[in-house]
């Protein structure tokens, strides 16, 4: 299962946001022990490594987008994500980005806390906890 993390809910982890931390907490252990393959778009990390170094310096930068590289896939930006972006027809260019992005790797869901954002999605797109409900609920039906 191919479940692309949109850059809200990795930093919910890293910056202990609460209430959302536990939650994507959770979901990213399940990428940790490869019950599902996490993705992150490259925009992602980009952004990340921008927002620590800005605040801790390079050095810690580095550290946590290894460490986030180590643990995910990245989700490809190129001209034709790019370009699809343009034309999707998103209200957020930023949205729309990570929405082709996942579409060209192959992912199967996104997870977000903005899910209004990406309305106009063919993807499943859900919020940490509704997404946790989906998990569970698979591990359910695949017990019978």
């Amino acid at each position: 299962m191919k479940v692309l993390f949109d850059t809200n809910i990795i930093l919910d982890v890293l910056l202990d946001r609460e209430p959302f931390s536990e939650s994507a907490s959770y979901l990213l252990s399940k990428v940790e022990r490869s019950e599902i393959i996490g993705f992150v778009c490259a925009t992602t990390i980009t952004t990340i490594y921008y927002l620590i170094n800005k605040k801790l310096g390079s050095e810690a930068a580095a550290r946590h987008v290894r460490s986030l590289m180590s643990l995910f896939e990245i989700a490809p930006v190129n001209r034709v994500v790019l370009e699809n972006a343009l034309t999707a027809e998103f209200d957020d260019f930023e949205e729309a980005v990570l929405y082709e992005s996942a579409l060209h790797a192959g992912i199967e869901y996104i997870v977000t806390r903005n899910v209004r954002g990406f309305k106009k999605a063919r993807l499943p797109v859900f919020d940490p906890m509704e997404f946790i409900n989906v998990l569970e609920g698979l591990d359910l039906s695949s017990r019978f």
